[in-house]
């Protein structure tokens, strides 16, 4: 650790040690309230939460400001989605086409309800429409990363000073909603319908809970991250490919369909040097898969500087309140009828959730709570990832500029 000017910098390695440190730390706040476990409340978010609010805290008696060195939780964001892509079926995929097709369209329609939303909400409290867009799809369903690269360009255009601060702002308070929405709101539909599995599959993330650990040695773990590395180097070499293409992607996402290659082209019974069979859906996997989303969403959420967004919190929240509303209604009215009314549904309405508010690792966590204690869905863990990982950017990327000229 590194202390300069009045800022408390951590370096990588405690970063880790310090998720860790949350996310057993949620774990036990999960395991003392009847509340966060009946909700499905994601352990990280509820440690990664109190963490923040501490630090807080410590910031306003010392004026100390905490900053983590975050390279790792961005590596362990690609553990996470590479095993995604090993586990994801293509006949399952294009089993679930329809529903991927459903799910795409509603969340792009979602995209300009939400833009609306913000915008319209801006105007009704004074403010400019270019903050009613950056509390839109700038910064919630684009998350930080797209609230840090449009809100120079924004603050341009409009000549609007605040406008990194108003989108940050923003995406941070709508990971916390977004964090606390997706597992009620698949209670709320299980309950109300009655909803169970079709059939008991294999977990994507983590194992039921309340059931027995399946049994896993070192080699089949070390099977496991010899399997995730190999997609990673795949997809980092897919990356460049597409970067040369003039098309930026996340490494997540490359890794992610590196995943998806290489566990569906090359036959199961293909050999290879540890001896055994490709590991997909396989304990090892589920859980590296658990670790590293638990592991970056508590770094991530531990990590927000919650003081900086207090001058900026009064008009934003009026706007997010407004669009909390909106994605709940979208979720339970829209998304759940649309996609069947099936278990898989509920599953999918609650990584919505994450979806509509914060970002794809959020969606992800939810889900995962939910599977965790009702069941897991292949299907859901398919195509959620799908289209907030790869097809949300990509309309994104069409539509702010739309709207920047039409409130131009």
């Amino acid at each position: 650790m590194n202390y300069v000017d009045g800022v408390l910098q951590v370096e990588s390695f405690l970063a880790v040690t310090l998720g860790i440190v949350v996310l057993f730390l949620g774990k036990r706040l999960t395991q003392a309230s009847s509340f966060l476990k009946e909700f499905s409340i994601p352990e990280p978010v509820s440690g990664g939460i109190l963490v923040s609010v501490l630090f807080t805290i410590l910031h306003y008696i010392t004026q100390i400001d905490v900053q983590f060195d975050l390279a790792t939780r961005d590596l362990l964001l690609v553990y996470f989605f590479t095993t995604i892509g090993i586990n994801a079926s293509l006949q399952d995929l294009f089993k679930g086409g329809k529903p991927l097709l459903i799910l795409l369209s509603v969340t792009i329609g979602y995209m300009l309800v939400q833009n609306l939303t913000g915008i319209g909400i801006a105007s009704m409290l004074g403010q400019p429409e270019a903050v009613g867009l950056l509390s839109g799809t700038v910064s919630l369903i684009g998350g930080h990363g797209t609230a840090i690269a449009w809100s120079p360009r924004i603050a341009e255009i409009f000549d609007l000073n605040t406008a990194m601060e108003v989108g940050i702002a923003s995406a941070t308070f709508g990971l916390i909603l977004a964090s606390l929405m997706g597992g009620p709101i698949a209670k709320y539909l299980i309950n109300k319908h009655n909803l169970k599995p079709t059939k008991v599959e294999e977990m994507d993330v983590g194992t039921v809970n309340n059931e027995p650990q399946p049994p896993i040695n070192a080699y089949d773990f070390l099977d496991a991250m010899l399997a995730i590395h190999v997609c990673i180097i795949l997809g980092a070499i897919l990356n460049e490919g597409v970067s040369s293409l003039g098309l930026e992607l996340p490494l997540f996402v490359t890794c992610l369909f590196a995943g998806i290659l290489i566990s569906n082209i090359i036959p199961a019974s293909y050999p290879r040097i540890t001896g055994t069979r490709w590991p997909a859906r396989k304990p090892a996997v589920a859980l590296i898969a658990d670790m590293a989303l638990g592991a970056f969403l508590a770094m991530s959420l531990m990590s927000m500087q919650l003081w900086a967004l207090v001058d900026l919190a009064g008009p934003i929240f009026i706007i997010l309140g407004a669009q909390f509303l909106v994605a709940i209604c979208i979720a339970i009215f829209v998304v759940f009828p649309l996609m069947g009314k099936s278990y898989d549904a509920a599953v999918v309405c609650s990584g919505f959730g994450g979806i509509s508010l914060g970002s794809t690792p959020t969606a992800m966590a939810n889900m995962s709570a939910v599977a965790q204690k009702y069941g897991n869905s292949h299907q859901a863990f398919i195509i959620v990832p799908l289209v907030c990982a790869f097809f949300i950017d990509l309309a994104n990327a069409l539509i702010i500029p739309y709207f920047i000229k039409w409130i131009g």
